[in-house]
């Protein structure tokens, strides 16, 4: 199996997730939007925008080249700081629905 192989099911886990979730279905963020110097775009993109048009087709696109993969990725932060903000600016029937329990997703 190559060193690629794993990332890539990961990706399409993630994939799957954010449509179960219904945030893959969402307008493409205009070409300015990309050209951000902020990080995540945070100041011209949601960041399940980002993750879906930034992150994951970076990644992709490193996967398909057989690139070098970086050295390091700092995402998991800042993914929890916006659930923990979408889960306390949701009602708490959504939160439940979607499985959120003290800011952490489910297990499923």
């Amino acid at each position: 199996m190559s060193t690629y192989q794993p990332l890539q099911t990961a990706l399409l886990e993630l994939e799957a997730a954010m449509k179960a979730a219904d945030l893959w279905r969402m307008p493409t963020p205009d070409a300015e939007a990309f050209a951000s110097q902020q990080p995540f775009c945070i100041d011209t993109m949601s960041l399940p925008q980002w993750i879906r048009f930034v992150f994951i087709a970076r990644l992709n696109a490193l996967i398909d080249a057989r690139a070098a993969m970086p050295a390091k990725c700092e995402v998991a932060p800042a993914v929890a700081a916006y659930l923990q903000q979408e889960k306390n600016s949701c009602p708490p029937s959504i939160a439940y629905r979607t499985g959120s329990r003290e800011g952490r997703p489910s297990r499923h």
